[in-house]
């Protein structure tokens, strides 16, 4: 009750209201900067993930090459079907699908690009997560094996519809005995789709098995073998199993190795942000200090009174820090209400951001995804409730000593 009272005492009666109320707003604006921060930061980890798992393979396995009967050099796997039959037996793998791959240029329109081909059945396609299935997809992929499919923003580069055809020209085309002549096709786009990363949607296209071993010179063989696995953060455990299922020129490439040093990157940054914030919450908190002094000292007169008639140290200590916990606790919920909500709604606030910037704000290109993601996770939440109020409860102990341990003699001397 007497904390309470010294809380909403206005100036002229000896409160620090004011102090109280930027003590307050500073918490509730720092544990608000801390939960958005960690929400963005998960949930632009979890969309560039997903983006990774969902349009690429967990574990590529493929081939040392090896050398024929005519010296020529071979890659990839003449026994495609037996090796993805194997790997798709293993306890824990969900998908095995034999590929073929190049990269040729792409014509439409008066426009060229660089195109990454892969090459793969109909059905394998269908089950890959953000290729077969999701929004943004254009055409019926049902007619894949009449055509080709080409990535959005690949597409809208061409300037291509469904129903279009792009030319594929490839250098390593037709061998005659003037040379390899480049390999020009002409195809059909049935279906466009969006993985969601720009630099897929920008470069790859897809083109059925058969088409692509003819395309490629591949006849009979297939590069590699993408698999998918039901735990792809536990993709290293199943290391030796696929190794032994790919047999003895197998070699394994998972997507660990092929974007480990950004997500290493990622919880660098995540630290170092957790680190900065927590310094701007420590300052917060600081503010509670110099009102709990300036409360002190405006209330010695009232310790003194309450200590000659009868309250012990102890219970002056808890008067005054219930004075600074109350405004920690407080300005705490403030902030972890204001963040939650910046986590869920932060779709119609980034749109809205972006309508007052004129728009423009995120560039795909840049960034890779295509929208500012956040990932609301409940660790995050209570490590910035755990920081907040752990520091609020702190740096409150030590006012709240010195009013405890005044001498009501000293206090009332000069009353």
């Amino acid at each position: 009750m007497i904390a309470w009272r010294y809380l909403r005492a206005k100036r002229a009666e000896g409160g620090v209201s004011v102090m109280t109320w930027i003590s307050l707003i500073g918490i509730t604006l720092a544990v608000f900067a801390l939960i958005a921060t960690l929400s963005v930061r998960a949930g632009f980890r979890a969309e560039f993930v997903d983006t990774i798992l969902g349009a690429n393979a967990h574990v590529t396995v493929y081939a040392m090459a090896e050398t024929d009967e005519f010296g020529r050099s071979l890659r990839g796997f003449a026994d495609y079907d037996d090796v993805a039959a194997r790997i798709a037996a293993l306890p824990g793998v969900t998908r095995a699908a034999p590929l073929v791959k190049g990269q040729v240029m792409a014509t439409a329109n008066g426009v060229n690009m660089g195109v990454e081909v892969f090459g793969i059945r109909a059905a394998d396609l269908a089950t890959l997560p953000r290729i077969g299935s999701g929004a943004g997809h254009q055409g019926d992929i049902g007619r894949f094996d009449q055509g080709i499919a080409l990535g959005s923003a690949l597409a809208r580069e061409l300037n291509l519809g469904v129903g279009d055809r792009v030319r594929l020209i490839s250098p390593d085309g037709v061998k005659t005995a003037f040379g390899t002549s480049p390999r020009v096709n002409a195809y059909e786009v049935v279906y466009i789709f969006t993985a969601g990363r720009y630099d897929i949607d920008r470069t790859r296209a897809y083109l059925p098995f058969a088409e692509a071993q003819d395309y490629f010179n591949r006849e009979g063989r297939a590069d590699e073998i993408e698999v998918m696995v039901q735990d792809p953060e536990a993709v290293d455990s199943h290391t030796a199993a696929l190794m032994q299922a790919g047999g003895e020129r197998a070699l394994l490439w998972s997507w660990r190795d092929a974007s480990g040093a950004f997500l290493r990157a990622l919880d660098i940054e995540d630290n170092i942000m957790f680190i900065i914030l927590s310094i701007l919450v420590l300052i917060a908190t600081m503010n509670i200090v110099s009102g709990l002094i300036m409360l002190v000292k405006n209330k010695g007169r009232d310790i003194g009174i309450l200590r000659t008639m009868g309250l012990t140290e102890g219970a002056i200590l808890r008067v005054f820090f219930l004075c600074g916990a109350s405004t920690g606790i407080i300005g705490t919920a403030l902030g972890v209400l204001l963040g939650c909500l910046f986590a869920i709604y932060i779709d119609p606030i980034f749109s809205f951001v972006n309508y007052v910037a004129g728009g423009g704000i995120w560039d795909p290109s840049v960034r890779g995804i295509y929208n500012l993601p956040a990932k609301l996770q409940l660790a995050d939440v209570l490590s910035a409730v755990a920081l907040s109020l752990g520091l609020s409860f702190i740096v409150t102990i030590f006012p709240a000593r010195r009013a405890a341990r005044m001498n009501p003699v000293e206090a009332l001397r000069y009353e």
